[in-house]
């Protein structure tokens, strides 16, 4: 299809996203593609490795497609969303326990979506230009695609600054909050890719030193600030803080929906280092199936990108107003929609 090439050429499945002038945004239908060749490979002899690209400089993926999940649900259909998101986080699950590698080369943004194709492959490159980031709180969503399974396990409480800010990570931050795995630069990516092909060998990567984590040295503040129990504490903490760095976190917050940041905060608290990403994938798909009917999600969308007046009219005015019930009913069972996994087993 137009949007991704997908082949095989010499030892590698090669998946390359070929929408530069979309930021290489994910449809469905690139879903739906990706997967099937995924499902395929897993027992093609010809096939030792998977390989993951985008066309491009500015970006690898910067989110999904949602301008036809909006367009839906305004109409008060729902399914097309939910359907989506369904199938994304079964691709995600898949790529996350594929048995053969998986390497994913991150130039540009990585956000959302993103971040759900290519950092749960097994091999994740980042170069001079990466920038990744869960934005979803600024839009209504919770970080899904397997985001709430990557930011608990992100040293100290960095994952919740990371997933209620939005902030970007930089190459050197992606590797020390766990989403990425080498630093390549980018002058170098033709010639290891070349030689993944040739080989199907994993072995044939190089890492050189990445530059330094910027997060790392606000640790403690970070750990301060983003340990308290409420998104309110955490504001409350920022605000009595009067460094660049907690302002503009504080400024964050206050621009992002308050139920999906206290949402999120719950999710990380109850993911844990312990949680798989079968488990925080199921829980997102909790918040993601409701998100349209029930939280912030068209309004964020329409915000940021339909209109682009960045003043979204949350349900909540402030976090303080986001009670447990509420959270708790966002993330109660689904029951029969209940995100499942069948299936994958026999393809993975």
């Amino acid at each position: 299809m137009a949007d991704v090439q997908i082949r095989i050429e010499g030892r590698a499945g090669r998946i390359t996203l070929t929408r530069p002038k979309a930021l290489n945004a994910l449809t469905y239908d690139m879903c739906l593609a990706i997967d099937a060749a995924l499902t395929g490979w897993t027992r093609e002899d010809r096939v030792a490795l998977v390989l993951i690209e985008a066309e491009g400089d500015k970006a690898f993926c910067a989110g999904g497609d949602i301008a036809e999940i909006y367009a839906a649900g305004r109409r008060g259909d729902y399914s097309y969303g939910r359907g989506f998101w369904r199938d994304e986080y079964r691709m995600n699950a898949r790529i996350a326990a594929y048995p053969k590698p998986v390497v994913s080369f991150l130039q540009g943004f990585t956000m959302g979506g993103g971040v759900g194709l290519g950092c749960h492959a097994s091999h994740r490159i980042v170069t001079e230009t990466s920038q990744i980031a869960m934005p979803e709180c600024g839009i209504g969503l919770v970080p899904d695609v397997g985001g709430t399974y990557l930011l608990a396990r992100a040293p100290g409480h960095l994952g919740a600054y990371l997933g209620l800010t939005g902030a970007r990570m930089g190459p050197g931050d992606a590797l020390h909050a766990g989403f990425a795995d080498l630093f390549l630069p980018q002058s170098d990516w033709d010639s290891a890719k070349a030689a993944l092909i040739a080989s199907g060998d994993v072995t044939a990567l190089q890492a050189t030193t990445p530059p330094e984590a910027q997060l790392a040295t606000e640790a403690t503040r970070i750990d301060q600030a983003f340990g308290q129990g409420s998104v309110s504490a955490i504001a409350d903490c920022l605000a009595n803080d009067d460094s660049p760095f907690a302002q503009k976190a504080l400024t964050a917050l206050q621009r992002n929906s308050p139920l999906s940041m206290a949402c999120t905060l719950d999710m990380l608290r109850d993911q844990g280092r312990a949680g798989t990403i079968r488990q925080a994938l199921a829980q997102e798909f909790r918040f993601t199936w409701r998100a349209m009917e029930h939280a912030d999600f068209l309004e964020g969308i329409r915000a940021a990108i339909i209109d682009k007046d960045k003043s979204p009219r949350w349900r909540h005015k402030s976090p303080d107003s986001v009670t447990q019930a509420e959270i708790d009913a966002m993330l109660a069972s689904l029951g029969a929609d209940e995100l499942t996994f069948e299936g994958l087993e026999e393809s993975t």
